[in-house]
């Protein structure tokens, strides 16, 4: 399993033995089961999430009501920028919507392999980059995109988590009630 996330890693750049060696000594791979909270709103984030199998979804309390902004799946991270960063309370949940595989990392971990290795900062700009980057087009989504259009995005970009996710949280991520959703569905259907 741990294979998954030096890939990923080596997909950046390259890595020595030595520097695969440091990251599997410090590696954590935990089992979650669905359901498990990682984080709540209110907590302040002290670990960060690579997701090995499995999916994390992260929503918003508001009025009651669970507002879904985000999925995370195979070869992702999952990370509470602000929480982490700033050492505030979290304005979210990060719940695991299935079992899940996760490596678990923090602050700790991550300075001791910088100051070991170097380069493995540099890969983590990059990864925070593409992160950063991604998060950004799935806020704009929100200001410019119909409920539909993001349904339909989730659909060609992600159409696995239609069959993993219930549709009750689909709909929820998307901005309608479960009943609006079938409607979306049917219509674009037939």
């Amino acid at each position: 399993m741990e294979q998954k996330l030096l890939s990923y890693f080596s997909r950046i750049l390259p890595l020595t033995q030595e520097e695969i060696d440091g990251i599997v000594a410090t590696m954590t791979i935990k089992k979650y089961s669905k359901g498990t909270v990682l984080l709540s709103e209110g907590e302040i984030s002290s670990e960060a999430y690579f997701v090995l199998e499995g999916c994390v979804r992260q929503y918003f309390l508001i009025d009651g009501q669970e507002k879904t902004n985000n999925f995370f799946t195979e070869e992702q991270w999952v990370i509470s920028m602000q929480s982490m960063a700033n050492s505030t309370p979290s304005k979210h949940f990060l719940e695991c919507c299935e079992d899940s595989l996760l490596v678990v990392g923090n602050r700790e971990k991550e300075e001791l392999l910088y100051r070991q290795f170097p380069k493995l900062e540099t890969i983590s700009r990059k990864v925070m980059e593409k992160v950063f980057a991604e998060q950004q087009e799935l806020s704009a989504s929100y200001f410019t995109d119909t409920p539909e259009e993001r349904y339909l995005n989730l659909w060609r970009t992600r159409p696995e988590l239609l069959q993993r996710i219930p549709q009750y949280i689909i709909a929820s991520y998307v901005g309608v009630k479960p009943e609006s959703l079938s409607r979306i569905r049917r219509r674009l259907w037939l």
